[in-house]
């Protein structure tokens, strides 16, 4: 039997993003109510997964000890509401190392697709960007856009062209996760 997979961003996602990158614990701030979300698909069965860009790892703003720091920080808060993170996928480069990994590209995705044994058709994709909706689709994830970062003004709007069609949006991670939940329980229709 397949996993139960989401994928999801952390900065602008999980907690708040920041134009200075998140480079200690200190610096890491949950968003509201996204932690608990996380610990939501936990408890319904779903693998939670991170794919996230970290150019600051490129840039020389953070290193590797102190982006584990930051993780475990993350991981340590989120098993405090009864949550985890089985996974964190993450790209060191800058937008100028041409690398595949980096989102919009799917490489990431590609690398949670083997690590996994599975196909990411229709696995949910939660970020809060368009190159996060962007890999996604690349991937054939299911793109869940969530307005508490890069794009805090399209819920109840027409998404620019550049998004996949296919995209949804959500006020926030609680709210994605409070549809995603809901979808499981609706009963399907019969051919």
């Amino acid at each position: 039997m397949p996993h139960k997979l989401v994928i999801l961003d952390r900065d602008g996602t999980i907690n708040r993003a920041s134009d200075e990158f998140v480079k200690s614990p200190e610096e890491w701030h949950p968003l509201p109510g996204a932690l608990e979300a996380i610990s939501r698909l936990n408890h319904a069965g779903y693998h939670v997964v991170l794919a996230t860009n970290q150019s600051g790892l490129g840039r020389g703003l953070i290193d590797m000890a102190a982006l584990n720091a930051v993780h475990a920080h993350m991981l340590k808060s989120l098993a405090a509401v009864g949550g985890r993170i089985d996974a964190i996928f993450y790209c060191p480069h800058t937008a100028d190392d041409a690398c595949t990994c980096r989102k919009p590209w799917p490489g990431l995705f590609n690398q949670i697709a083997e690590r996994y044994g599975v196909s990411l058709r229709g696995v949910p994709c939660i970020g809060d960007s368009l190159r996060d909706m962007q890999a996604a689709e690349a991937a054939g994830c299911e793109p869940h856009l969530v307005c508490t970062g890069r794009h805090p003004d399209q819920l109840g709007r027409d998404l620019p062209a550049a998004f996949p069609a296919m995209t949804r949006v959500h006020a926030d991670l609680a709210a994605c996760v409070d549809d995603l939940l809901g979808a499981e329980h609706q009963p399907k229709a019969s051919a």
